[in-house]
């Protein structure tokens, strides 16, 4: 992958995120707040914890650091996966989000912005 088609497939990823994070304070028990400085959105809850996800350009990754832990995602040609075989990322970061939440969140590749 170039590191154009890492940086179209990497923004896609964070405007889902960003989407998601939208679409989950209307309708969800969360209340998230959403921050986005350059390749990094800081997802603060109401108990103040946080998870970051950011872009590695130069690995072609994407990380995640939640309370649970920190994760590594490279995108396999059809969805961004844990380079440890822990999982897909948006199923993971729901699974992160509903513990740190306490509640049950769900964030999804479609909720894309544009």
């Amino acid at each position: 992958m170039t590191d154009s088609e890492f940086m179209d497939r990497a923004e896609t990823l964070l405007r889902s995120v960003e989407a998601s994070c939208d679409r989950i304070n209307e309708q969800d028990c969360a209340d998230i707040d959403n921050q986005r400085v350059g390749g990094m959105v800081t997802l603060v809850f109401s108990n103040q914890s946080q998870i970051v996800v950011n872009l590695q350009k130069p690995l072609h990754e994407v990380w995640l650091a939640a309370k649970s832990g920190g994760y590594h995602y490279k995108f396999d040609g059809e969805r961004w996966v844990d380079t440890k075989g822990q999982g897909e990322f948006f199923g993971n970061l729901s699974r992160f989000a509903s513990a740190q939440a306490a509640c049950p969140l769900v964030f999804a590749a479609s909720d894309r912005s544009c």
